[in-house]
């Protein structure tokens, strides 16, 4: 035992705090107290090297020669939080230890190992660039680079077993590679439960890549420290590679009948996705050099399988893509209407990988493939539309939606895109119920406290087999983004188209005929080869693009752009002109429940934007439309996100409006404002107050709003100042429409706030 300085107090032994052991995840382990008796630990003040604690393992003298050593280099750079950086090997009162050093927010630690003679070009890390990197390069499947990892790891650790596994979204293990001595246990298509790593552990392996337990019936050497008021909680060794492990895992260990471990994590996008798991029946140690080449070795195989997944997620959506594209295009050249998607079936179902599909607009379902009765497709698409959400996907349907155990069969797992806002408009796709045999290395049971209270983790790692069952196949994430991007084109291209031409030929006779057959005209030499001019550019550029310049690109990005704003044009003048045509199915309207609903949809297409939004209480119910008022309402409150864009915050508040004239709503923004004199202006068809390149849109939807209260016998009205925001509003009568007198201009306030 070092004796302290004169000048010190005596020192004393930092103890863990006091935690509630019968919970895995209250354990304090990156703040143990101690250290594994193979290495020895210095803590020092980061500037001055004032020693601050030590391991109580130091032989007499060393422990002031070590500090001294340090004293004596010009350190590197260490940044808190950062990897140990290795200081090499160091003399120390006549005994060579390997050093590495590493920073925390408060302290500098430096970690003293028995050093081993050099390894010069025969080191580990040496022949991973060598041998075993090339045949990683060259293994085409996950399989394969997960065996050679496993192979390649036992070799350079001399470890019994070698496990690669991968966590799941529940967290569970699957060992996805094995290489093992004789008379070790194989776990190969094994799980290990989530319950084996507490989610704090998880969190660690995040930041210390590499740990090794050398001997699992070690003793704890404890931290000293010369400061009565320090505690073993002041002292963070989540980076210390010597760090004392957690006696649960101990114990653990013990009843898997290993004495010693390593695992290294392997990490992809900031998130654990696996981890190397090395075992041994005997005690074993791994010098710094082999150390470095097992983490090097994990960075590898990170890196390959970070690469190989991201070739098959382009690979996945490019397909997805062009189906998209397909079913979009033959829709194009029909009449648009929902109904359709099922007459191409083979798309709907490729499109999803679903064995099943369903289109419900209200009371009607078409469907395609294996799905569930048709009044049970209706139950379900209801469910999901009182969900509220735009697209929703489960591979455990019933777990969620009780009903459907009756048809899991067919319908374990469901994708629905939901493609209006008023209207109950789904489309449905369906996996099969896929009954799984999980082989567990033991019950998956999470462990039980003792008579004492204490976690004691699991005794037996022999096979458990579970039968899971209401599971499909998961939806992967390029499934559902193809799903997303067909709700996109359904609302930009069909849904409107249909909704249109079906109000409008109910109210029109021989000008209906002619304005349907101007529609077909303009969808058909206009629309449809806009789109075609999109998705032939997309195709040139997934193609051909390696082979193109930067100035090739760039021009065909121009022309899809081109394209697209021509294709916005057609849609807002046919909107335009539909408006006026359109029959009015009118009736009580909540306006509460529609600016909800509408601000809902408002803040999902731009979640990043942070808007503050004032809703006046007790918004009026007016006699309209429902479609067509929610279209006025929407271009309101759309245009009031769009030019306060540039604020921040971004104020927005909807006011009702009341007066003797009517009921009406009235949107406020503090955006970039608009010149009064300019105001006769805003109304009109394609007129704009400021710049394409600042603001996007066709300068067409005041139009359509004016347009629509006017038919309702309504006033609409505008107030701004440049720099200071807008106000628009509109009053609609109070009573069924008919008598024309009863229409006027609000007053000068803007009409009553309620």
């Amino acid at each position: 035992m070092p004796q302290p300085h004169a000048t010190t107090p005596t020192p004393h032994a930092l103890r863990p705090p006091e935690v509630d052991l019968s919970s895995c995840d209250l354990e304090p382990i990156r703040v143990p107290g101690s250290i594994q008796p193979h290495g020895r630990m210095l803590v020092l003040e980061p500037d001055s090297l004032d020693l601050v604690a030590w391991s109580d393992n130091w032989p007499d003298g060393q422990l002031d020669a070590a500090q001294q050593v340090l004293r004596g280099l010009v350190l590197p750079a260490l940044e808190p939080g950062a990897t140990p950086v290795s200081l090499g090997a160091l003399r120390v009162a006549g005994e060579t230890l390997d050093v590495a050093a590493h920073r925390s927010d408060r302290h500098l630690f430096a970690e003293f190992e028995a050093a081993l003679p050099a390894a010069g070009n025969e080191a580990p890390i040496y022949s991973l660039g060598r041998v075993f990197l090339p045949k990683l390069q060259e293994a085409g499947t996950l399989e394969q680079l997960t065996q050679l990892t496993a192979d390649e790891m036992k070799r350079l650790t001399g470890f019994g077993r070698c496990l690669i596994y991968r966590f799941d979204a529940a967290g569970h293990g699957e060992v996805l590679a094995e290489e093992a001595d004789p008379g070790y246990d194989s776990y190969t298509g094994h799980r290990f439960p989530a319950s084996d790593i507490p989610q704090q552990a998880r969190a660690l392996y995040l930041v210390n890549h590499f740990r090794l337990i050398a001997d699992a019936t070690y003793t704890p050497v404890p931290l000293r420290a010369a400061d009565p008021a320090l505690t073993a909680a002041d002292l963070d060794l989540s980076q210390a590679q010597l760090r004392s492990v957690s006696p649960i895992h101990l114990e653990y260990m013990r009843n898997m009948g290993t004495l010693a471990s390593m695992s290294v994590s392997i990490v992809i996008d900031g998130r654990l996705w696996g981890l190397i798991s090395c075992h041994d029946h005997q005690p074993r140690f791994l010098d710094p050099g082999t150390r470095l080449a097992c983490e090097h070795l994990g960075q590898l195989l990170s890196l390959q399988i970070q690469s190989k997944e991201s070739n098959v997620a382009v690979a996945e959506r490019l397909e997805l893509r062009q189906l998209t594209l397909q079913i979009v295009s033959h829709l194009a050249d029909s009449d648009a209407t929902l109904q359709r998607l099922v007459a191409e079936s083979s798309l709907m179902l490729r499109l999803a990988r679903a064995t099943g599909a369903a289109v419900v607009l209200d009371d009607e379902v078409w469907s395609v493939g294996d799905v569930p009765a048709r009044a049970q497709v209706q139950e379900l698409a209801s469910w999901i539309a009182g969900l509220g959400t735009e697209v929703y996907e489960s591979s455990e349907l019933p777990a969620h939606f009780a009903a459907a155990n009756e048809f899991r069969e067919v319908a374990a797992g469901v994708l629905a895109i939901s493609i209006s806002q008023v209207h109950r408009h789904l489309i449905l796709w369906f996996r099969p119920e896929i009954v799984q045999t999980i082989q567990w290395a033991g019950d998956p049971k999470k462990p039980k406290a003792a008579a004492s209270g204490r976690i004691h983790p699991r005794i037996s790692f022999s096979s458990w087999v579970e039968e899971v069952r209401g599971r499909s196949a998961a939806w992967t994430p390029a499934e559902v983004g193809a799903a997303v991007e067909l709700r996109q084109a359904l609302i930009g291209v069909v849904l409107r188209r249909a909704e249109e031409l079906a109000a409008v030929a109910t109210e029109l006779g021989r000008v209906n005929k002619e304005l349907e057959a101007f529609s077909y005209t303009v969808s058909h030499d206009l629309r449809a080869p806009m789109r075609h001019i999109a998705g032939y550019v997309d195709l040139v550029a997934q193609t051909e693009g390696k082979q193109l310049s930067e100035r090739a690109h760039r021009y065909l990005g121009h022309v899809k752009d081109a394209a697209a704003f021509a294709g916005q044009m057609v849609d807002a003048l046919l909107d335009f002109s539909r408006m006026g045509r359109a029959a009015l199915k009118q009736r009580m309207v909540d306006t509460e429940s529609l600016v909800e609903g509408l601000v809902r949809e408002l803040a999902r297409l731009e979640p990043a934007r942070r808007i503050e939004w004032q809703i006046d209480p007790g918004l009026p119910t007016l006699y309209a439309d429902p479609l067509l008022l929610q279209v006025a309402v929407r271009n309101l409150l759309a245009n009031a996100v769009k030019y306060s864009r540039t604020r921040d915050p971004q104020r927005i508040a909807v006011r009702a409006i009341r007066s003797d004239l009517g009921s009406g709503l009235e949107v406020e923004d503090n955006g970039v404002g608009f010149q009064m004199k300019y105001v006769d202006k805003l109304f009109g068809v394609f007129q704009r107050l400021h710049q394409a390149e600042e603001f996007e849109g066709t300068g067409i939807g005041l139009a359509n709003v004016k347009r629509i209260v006017e038919r309702h016998g309504g006033t609409v009205w505008a107030k701004g100042a440049m720099g200071e925001g807008a106000t628009f509003g509109f009053i609609l009568p109070n009573r069924e429409p008919g008598n024309e007198n009863a229409v006027g201009t609000p007053p000068d306030n803007g009409g009553k706030h309620a």
